[in-house]
């Protein structure tokens, strides 16, 4: 099992790593704002993998009462951004950007999900399906980003412009 938690504390490593290059990149502090976020729950995923290869489950209690706030972050920031009026027009690398911290975090969900049905320990098991929970609220948290930056391109879509004739 120690083996599990090894690869998943480099996963976790991995992902905060890539949302801080991420965030130093961005010039819109409202999205540097959901990918510092993203990149704090990484870092505590890894604290929580790190106790259960240590196996000091006891301490698990204070990171585990500490769920991700991701989602009401990201949607203050939503908000944030609506009321500034900021134009946030995407280029096609930021999104396949995005689309891969999506994958990976679809990836990581998958695997913890796996090994929570593989693992006997009770603390282990609820700590994966915990992570893995999680690691779905950042894949929402990315598809809903994504549908922010891509909206300009689609606008003509929407049902405002549906009674525009065909030429």
């Amino acid at each position: 099992m120690s083996d599990v938690f090894e690869f998943a504390m480099q996963m976790e490593q991995d992902g905060k790593a890539y949302y801080e290059k991420m965030a130093s990149k961005t010039k819109v502090p409202a999205l540097k704002k959901i990918l510092t976020g993203l990149a704090e729950d990484e870092q505590r995923h890894y604290n929580i993998f790190k106790m259960l290869k240590e196996h000091h489950g006891s301490d698990l209690g204070k990171l585990a009462g500490k769920a991700t706030t991701i989602m009401s972050t990201t949607k203050n920031v939503f908000q944030e951004l609506k009321d500034s009026g900021a134009d946030v027009l995407p280029q096609e690398d930021v999104i396949a950007v995005w689309k891969k911290a999506q994958d990976v975090e679809k990836k990581s969900e998958d695997f913890y999900r796996d090994k929570a049905k593989k693992v006997e320990d009770p603390t282990s098991k609820k700590m994966l399906i915990q992570i893995a929970d999680e690691e779905a609220k950042h894949w929402a948290v990315i598809e809903a980003v994504m549908q922010f930056l891509n909206k300009p391109n689609t606008y003509l879509e929407d049902a405002e412009f549906s009674n525009l004739e065909e030429y």
